[in-house]
Parts: C-alpha cells; structure tokens; sequence
C-alpha cells in the first residue's frame, strides 16, 4: 500500500536546500510590487522560469485553486508552492516571507505618516517605482498568455473574461464560475501528469480528510486566538477587538482581490467607526500599491491609524503598532487554513480529467484578469484624469489624453526597453525607477 498522504507530505519536489528556497522566497518577497499581477509575474519568473522549481502546468493549477479562494491569491500561491516543497514548514515560510517585506514597510510607512504628515522622499521613491511596475505585469501578461492560450478557445474564454470585467463590470465570483464551467463544457481534458501520483484507496482519503480537519481546526484557533488575548487584556470594547472582528471577518469574505472588498473597508472603517479620514484611505491605498506585498496590507494602515486616533492607555505610536498587527494577523491566517487544508485534495485532483478542464477554462481566466489589471494600473499611472463615458449604456473610464504624464511614461518605456531587450533583472529594473522618480521629483 502507498504512503498515505499529509499535510506535511506533499508530492515529489525538487532537491532543493531549505535555506536557498528560504532565501529565494524573501526575495520574491521584497520584489513583489503592483498588485497581483506583479507579484504573479515574479513568482513566474523566479520559480518556473529561473529557478524551475515547479512546472509551468503546475504553477497554473495551484494559481487556479487560488483564484477561487477569499484573500490575497498571490500570497496563498506562494504558500502553496512552499507546501508542495517542504510541506507546512515550507507553506508557512513562503507564505510569511511573502508578507514580511510589505508588513515592515507599511508599518513604517504608517508611523511616519501619522507622527510626520507624510514621507515626501519616499512617494518620490515610488513616482518612479509605478511606471517601472506596468512593464513587470505586461512581461506576466505575454508569459502566462503565451503558454496558457494555446488555441482559439482558451483566447475567446480570456477576450470575455476580460470584457466583463473591464466594460460589464461583472463580479469576480461569477467570472470564475462561468470560465469553470466555459473549460468543463469546451476545452479538451488536459490532466497534469508531470508528476504522476498513485490512485488514493478508501482509507487513504479518509485519512486525508481527518488530517485536514485537524489543521483546519488548529488554524482556526490560531486566527482569532490574538483577538481573544487582546479582549482579556484591553477589555472587549477596545479598539483592538473591534479592528479584529471586523478584518477577520472581511478576510472570508474578499472573493476577487483587494480591490473588491477595500470599498466596503472604506465606508466602515471612515463613516461606521470613524478609525480616519476619506483622504487618508486614499493615501493608505496608495502606500499599498507601491510598497512590496499585497495589496489588501492597506487594512494594516487603516488599523495603523485607527488605533493610533484611538490609543486608550497606550502610547500612540504603541496602540498603532498593536492595531496594524492584529490585522494583518487576522486578515492573512485564513490563507494559510484554505492551503493546508484543501491544497492535498487539490493536488490528487490533478488525475481528474473533468476538473482539468475546469481549471483550463480558469487558466484562461486568469490571463483576462491580469490583462485587466495590468490596462487599470498602466491608465491610473501615465494619466492624471479620467472620464466616464457611456457608449451603448456601458460605463468605462476612459483616460483624459490631455492629462498624460510624459515622466512616467517615459519610464515606463525605459523599463520595458531593459525587460525585453536587455534581459535586466527585476532587482535592477526597480532600482533604477526609484532612483529616477527621485532624481525627477527633486529637480522638479
């Protein structure tokens, strides 16, 4: 009979040192800017391409299983990757290196702006680091559509894709759902087998499915555990238990990205509990766009600003630092409970042919969405303005042509000259933008 297997036994990886993958994944994590399809794109490059630690097929299963997750889907890609490396050791390092970098900075980021009224050199730093980032997520775009469009089904799922969420404004949810259900109905079985695994007998999955339970039960403790020491210490009408409620609570539920649920951050967090201003929340989400990590680490300068307008006892700067962490904890946990306890059933399903299909349709999805996300951000960087126009009743933000930005934008081209002609590295790409954002902002 085969071994039975565990969260802590996942498939057959590479021979890889623990401590270089270590290393690796704190450097996807201090280059994982602009959103998810930045962070997707260096995940790719480093891991499939440089790196080939995990097959190209693979990194778009595990990416599928993500996309139909609450939370932050680059970071529990991560993290599923470390698991089928190293089991739950490897999850959670991947997973926390992921985070780490942008935790550190934002929470920085969020001092200063609370104790200084802003950081002038450092929005220099990411004026330059915004253009720099397009070219990252086009190089995604034309990566992850050149290997997963195969052939014209897979680009008619992605073309839709992308026009009912850019011109239709269709929720993320059901965009997921349809492109499932698009690759179960048209695209020929595609069954992973690069990594063949042995059929699972009646007691196996059940002993699979028990070992699931036990994590998903030991993560569920662990997410709110920090909530409920905080109610014992500061009472539970503290505004630590209240931003501790209310993030976790918004973390299950954050289908679609960051950008989904922070208008509903927004209008709690500024008109329900009052934790900051409407313009401070602008000023959050622009922190969060151009600091490494998630985008949804903007809860984290909300929770930053409303404990430190709201510190009790505590010194400000202490009840801020308190209030970020409780909710970064309680926003990321659930990430690391949806891996450990689904990713053994995902990975066995890689023998399903009908759900292969599936997760085609979702594969193509994905290339949609990142081609959304990569026009959004490259619109909102190069132009100062944007109007709605209506043609055939369909509301879309069309870019002013009047207000473009000839700094960006000439560095977006730079950017995308070293990427593709040059061959440059992330590292230096980004390094460069800053550095000219700086020298542009204080010559100008």
């Amino acid at each position: 009979m085969q071994n039975t297997p565990s969260t802590d036994d996942p498939p057959r990886g590479p021979a890889v040192p623990f401590g270089e993958a270590v290393r690796t994944w704190a450097r996807i994590g201090v280059l994982s800017f602009g959103g998810p399809a930045g962070q997707i794109a260096v995940m790719h490059r480093v891991l499939v391409d440089e790196k080939r630690w995990i097959s190209e097929p693979r990194f778009l299963h595990a990416l599928n299983f993500c996309m139909l997750l609450p939370g932050p889907e680059a970071q529990q890609l991560a993290t599923y990757v470390g698991w089928t490396m190293f089991g739950v050791r490897g999850g959670l390092a991947a997973g926390m290196l992921f985070i780490l970098p942008g935790f550190v900075t934002m929470m920085g980021l969020s001092a200063a702006y609370a104790a200084l009224h802003g950081t002038p050199w450092v929005a220099a730093l990411f004026f330059g680091l915004k253009p720099a980032v397009i070219a990252i997520v086009v190089q995604a775009v034309l990566r992850i559509g050149g290997r997963a469009l195969g052939d014209r089904r897979r680009m008619t799922i992605a073309a839709a894709v992308f026009i009912g969420i850019a011109l239709l404004g269709i929720p993320f949810p059901l965009i997921v759902i349809a492109a499932a259900v698009a690759g179960w109905l048209w695209l020929p079985a595609a069954v992973i087998d690069d990594d063949p695994l042995p059929p699972l007998t009646r007691m196996e999955r059940r002993a699979m499915a028990m070992r699931s339970l036990r994590v998903a039960a030991v993560c569920a403790v662990l997410w709110w555990a920090p909530v409920a020491l905080l109610a014992a210490v500061f009472g539970p009408g503290s505004v630590f238990v209240a931003e501790g409620v209310f993030f976790g609570r918004a973390a299950a539920v954050t289908f679609g990205g960051a950008y989904a649920v922070l208008a509903y951050v927004a209008q709690q967090a500024v008109g329900h509990y009052g934790w900051l201003a409407p313009g401070q929340m602008l000023d959050g989400l622009g922190m969060a766009e151009t600091t490494p990590g998630p985008l949804i680490l903007v809860v984290q300068f909300v929770a930053f600003l409303g404990a430190y307008n709201h510190p009790g006892a505590l010194p400000p700067l202490a009840a801020g630092a308190i209030g970020a962490s409780v909710a970064v904890w309680v926003t990321f946990a659930p990430s690391f409970l949806f891996i450990f306890a689904g990713a053994p059933f995902v990975e066995g399903l890689r023998r399903n042919a009908a759900l292969a299909s599936a997760l085609s349709g979702i594969t193509a999805a994905v290339v949609g969405v990142i081609l959304n996300l990569a026009l959004w951000f490259a619109l909102h960087v190069l132009f100062g303005r944007m109007m709605d126009v209506a043609p055939l009743g369909l509301r879309i933000a069309f870019p002013d042509v009047r207000s473009l930005q000839i700094a960006p934008l000439v560095i977006a081209i730079a950017a995308a000259v070293a990427i593709f002609r040059f061959r440059a590295g992330i590292p230096a790409v980004l390094t460069g933008a800053a550095l000219c954002g700086l020298a542009i902002r204080l010559l100008g």
